[in-house]
């Protein structure tokens, strides 16, 4: 969410930084309902201090037994009481107004985000390695699963409908070796913190990291019982960042206690509402899977470098897994709402032959946490500042699951097992279908 001040101090910047998303101004509308509030607290005020005035006058008036004065005194507090009850009312509905308002616009990118309308202004950062050479034309994931007898789309479609797989035997054991890996990874060499987050949320949750209100239709939404009310309604988290970032919310954390790291491995749930025809077939687009999150609670000063080492941590698993991957700056068009930077990580997919994303990293800047009310007291100053947030993927398990699948195949459709997966898989080192 945004600061209304600073949009009040430089309406200009902050229409400006709308405008490389695409979107119109919509400082000088904020400005108007901010006036609004503005004038309702300072009529407020003054009929406080008339109320207060008047309460003391009765005081003296009784004193000196002028009771028909007191009377009319005890009249005007009695309409002042009135007024400012409606006051408050209308000053409620102004806040409400502006901060529906506020929460419903995007974070504003960073100067150095490329400037263009979808992933064709995407920018290379960096890649890492090179497409394996296969001697036979490579099979996509879902081929190989099938032939393997270890992928079924159509039980999963008997059980659930579209969207859903169910892996069996060695590639559901794969499957969680490398979630296992990648936990072990981050957490016993890049210092990240293991925590098993709860999967149901509260609407205060995800208005926190900004999945709601406006993102509402591509969520799942859990009710009690035959409930449809919404104080019985809960949420399953879209990625375990919802979770992990709000459990610093309306909290106030010492400097020392920074930077934050968190990751966590869940199921995630999304309802792929704007998808419908895309990656219809196969574990890319899910409406459950399995992430490997990571998140950062940092000061503003640390966000940046965070940023870079979070990338780094995520790129640490594609190389120890030996995937050629590249790393590209998403564009203004591309980001998500509450980012200010993201670069995304595709892997190499020989079975498509093209990259595809594994991974975003985004560095949020005090977004979030002023949705969430999370803060951090600086060393040796007793006032307090918005923390900052990041997130990332380190990694989509099921995408890992499908790059392992396409880039380790062999001609006779069994895969390979990387050898940093062997000890997870019990010294396995091929998944075949004899098996």
């Amino acid at each position: 969410m945004h600061d209304i001040k600073i949009i009040r101090d430089d309406p200009q910047a902050f229409d400006a930084g709308l405008a490389k998303r695409g979107l119109p101004p919509q400082s000088a509308r904020l400005i108007e309902i901010d006036e609004r509030r503005r004038k309702t607290i300072a009529a407020l005020q003054e009929m406080q201090q008339q109320r207060n005035d008047a309460s003391k006058q009765i005081g003296a008036a009784k004193a000196k037994k002028d009771e028909a004065l007191a009377q009319k005194l005890l009249d005007e507090v009695a309409h002042l009481k009135a007024k400012i009850q409606a006051g408050e009312d209308e000053e409620r509905a102004i806040s409400t107004e502006l901060e529906t308002e506020l929460g419903a616009i995007p974070n504003i990118p960073y100067d150095n985000v490329p400037v263009g309308p979808d992933e064709t202004a995407n920018v290379e950062y960096r890649r890492h390695g090179a497409p394996r050479e296969m001697n036979f034309p490579p099979k996509e994931h879902f081929d190989l699963g099938e032939a393997l007898g270890l992928m079924d789309f159509e039980t999963a479609a008997k059980l659930s409908g579209a969207r859903f797989a169910v892996l069996k035997g060695q590639l559901a054991r794969l499957e969680r070796a490398i979630g296992n890996f990648m936990l072990n990874l981050h957490t016993g060499e890049f210092g990240y913190t293991e925590v098993n987050p709860p999967l149901l949320v509260k609407d205060s949750t995800m208005y926190g990291t900004a999945q709601l209100p406006k993102f509402a239709d591509d969520q799942f939404a859990v009710f009690k019982g035959q409930s449809r009310e919404d104080q019985d309604r809960y949420w399953l988290i879209p990625t375990a960042e919802v979770s992990l970032t709000n459990l610093v919310r309306e909290s106030i954390l010492s400097e020392d206690e920074l930077p934050l790291r968190l990751t966590a491995w869940t199921p995630c749930f999304r309802a792929e509402a704007g998808s419908a025809g895309r990656d219809t077939r196969g574990l890319i687009r899910q409406h459950q899977f399995s992430k490997v999150e990571l998140v950062s609670i940092t000061t503003p000063e640390q966000a940046d470098e965070e940023h870079e080492r979070m990338l780094a941590c995520a790129e640490g698993v594609l190389k120890a897994l030996d995937l050629h991957y590249r790393v590209v700056t998403l564009c203004t068009g591309d980001m998500g709402f509450s980012s200010r930077k993201t670069y995304d990580i595709e892997v190499w997919l020989p079975g498509q032959n093209m990259f595809r994303e594994i991974s975003s990293c985004s560095v949020c800047g005090d977004f979030q946490a002023r949705r969430m009310q999370a803060r951090y007291r600086p060393v040796d100053s007793k006032n307090t500042r918005f923390v900052n947030t990041l997130n990332g993927s380190g990694l989509a398990v099921g995408r890992t699951l499908v790059a392992i699948l396409e880039n380790y195949q062999q001609a006779d459709g069994s895969i390979t097992v990387p050898s940093v997966l062997r000890p997870y898989m019990g010294g396995q080192e091929v998944i075949s279908a004899n098996g």
